[in-house]
């Protein structure tokens, strides 16, 4: 993915601000995760309990919980990013095991059963993102990026 451009011009928008921060690959660290990246919108001026900032947390949540889960590696934390590009909040969380992917948006999916327990969270991702996508992580693992376009 790269940075938005502005509709009139085509230039790269400037980034806002920025957050990176490792966590580790548990259920602690996803809610962690979570927490620290609304704190952070709502400094950015995304206020708490908006659209944008539930909106943002349900990804983040979602995208952190499958790398604690799906992606951890033992010893290893994994990593969320959040930055404004503009009008556009980018969510990357990046993990250690890239041969557990994500189906890439398009793909064709496997249906999830009915009752089933799991499943269905990247079907979550594609529903509240603007676009997302599933990228390589240098040297091993893999980022799932996941962007949403914020009100004016």
């Amino acid at each position: 993915m790269t940075p938005p451009l502005t509709p009139a011009t085509g230039q790269t928008l400037p980034t806002v601000g920025v957050f990176v921060q490792r966590f580790s690959s548990t259920p602690r660290g996803a809610r962690l995760a979570r927490r620290l990246v609304l704190h952070q919108l709502d400094a950015w001026g995304v206020p708490y309990g908006s659209e944008a900032s539930d909106t943002a947390a349900l990804l983040v949540a979602e995208l952190a919980v499958n790398a604690a889960t799906h992606g951890r590696v033992p010893g290893r934390d994994f990593e969320v990013a959040a930055e404004i590009l503009g009008r556009t909040l980018r969510i990357a969380v990046s993990d250690a095991r890239g041969e557990l992917r994500p189906h890439s948006p398009g793909a064709p999916r496997s249906s999830v059963p009915l009752l089933a327990e799991t499943g269905r969270g990247m079907l979550l991702v594609q529903a509240l993102a603007d676009r997302w996508d599933v990228l390589d992580r240098v040297p091993v693992g893999k980022t799932v990026v996941a962007e949403l376009d914020l009100p004016r």
